[in-house]
This record gives C-alpha cells, sequence and structure tokens, in this order.
C-alpha cells in the first residue's frame, strides 16, 4: 500500500469515492467514540457497561477495517478518512463522556474561613460531607471531604465558590463507593432550571 499522492485526493470529487470515505469516517468516529467511553467505564470498575460497549465497538471496527482493506488499492484515499476519524473520535469520546459523566469522585475542599458554611450548605440539600481541621501555610483551615457523583460537579464547585471565593479544592477518582451518596435536593439546571422560572 502506497501512501496516498494528490491524484488520489482529488478523487474525492468522485461521488462514490466521497461517500464511500464519509461513511468510513463516520463510523471511525462512532467505534472510537463508544472505545474511548469504554476504556473509562472500565477504569470505573462498570463491568456489564463495559461488555456491552465493547461488542459494539469491535463489531463497528471490524466492518470498517474490512471495508478500509478491500478498497484502499482502489481509493487510497481511504486512508485519510480513517485517521481523521480516528482521530475525531477520541475528542467525541471525551465529550460525550465528560457530558454523561460517569462514575463517583472525592471533591475535598479547603476553607480558611468558610468551612462550616459550606458544610452546611451542602449537608441542607442532603450531601453527605465529612470535616476535618488542619493546618496551611496560612494557619488553620477546614478540609471538606465529599464522596459525591461526578455529575453534581457542575453545581458544587459554583456553589464553592458562591459562598468562599478563596477556597482550594481537588478532585479525585472513587474507585468503589460502598453506596450512592446525592443529593436529595439536587439544584435543577439547564432547561429544567428555565422552565421552573416561568
Amino acid at each position: 500500500m502506497t501512501f496516498p499522492v494528490l491524484a488520489d485526493f482529488l478523487s474525492i470529487l468522485d461521488p462514490a469515492v466521497f461517500l464511500t470515505g464519509l461513511a468510513v469516517f463516520a463510523a471511525r468516529i462512532f467505534d472510537v467514540s463508544i472505545g474511548t467511553v469504554r476504556t473509562i467505564v472500565t477504569v470505573q470498575g462498570k463491568t456489564t457497561l463495559a461488555f456491552f460497549l465493547a461488542v459494539f465497538e469491535v463489531t463497528i471496527w471490524i466492518s470498517v477495517v474490512s471495508t478500509v482493506i478491500h478498497q484502499v488499492q482502489t481509493m487510497p484515499v481511504l486512508v485519510i478518512f480513517y485517521s481523521l476519524g480516528y482521530a475525531t473520535g477520541n475528542v467525541v469520546g471525551i465529550l460525550v463522556e465528560r457530558r454523561l459523566a460517569f462514575g463517583m469522585i472525592i471533591l475535598k475542599v479547603f476553607s480558611l474561613k468558610k468551612g462550616s458554611v459550606l458544610a452546611q450548605e451542602f449537608r441542607a440539600v442532603g450531601q453527605p460531607v465529612t470535616v476535618f481541621h488542619g493546618e496551611g501555610m496560612k494557619g488553620p483551615v477546614q478540609e471538606l471531604y465529599i464522596a459525591c457523583r461526578r455529575r453534581d460537579l457542575k453545581w458544587m464547585i459554583p456553589k464553592v465558590y458562591e459562598l468562599d471565593a478563596d477556597a482550594f479544592y481537588v478532585v479525585e477518582q472513587a474507585r468503589d463507593v460502598n453506596k450512592v451518596l446525592k443529593p436529595v435536593l439536587t439544584p435543577l439546571g439547564g432547561w429544567r432550571q428555565r422552565h421552573n422560572r416561568k
């Protein structure tokens, strides 16, 4: 196999070549994005979800690879569509996983003066919080240890800075949690929040 040359790129003008390349590009985005999400949920220990995602991923991958192998001699430009689809799929997979926000995380918030206020605010909506007292560079600090769902970070972090603009936080992956700790009263977001205001 030779790398596509200028004449091969011009073959994109052929509707058959372009449509085949577009199908390869789209399929590669789909299977690589599934693979990216599968890798992340595998690390999080979600075996059942990882199993089904792997089945879909490999099925699509075999279909795409067989298409490229059988037609790459007559359509070398398919290599470019394949490569672009792979690269795009990685980005799409990361964005999709961030949107879905699977798994649990540990949110550690360090506050000089507002630790108790922050703890009371989160506990008021049903979010369990453990408070530790420590010594920082500028004196005593309070550390809030919060095990929560990743999806809750989108409202918890803004709430932290709303109450304490000088707070410092660290987010860590929670590999195993014996039970789901989620707020009883999760603040509405997106279209639900707009609808609630009407």
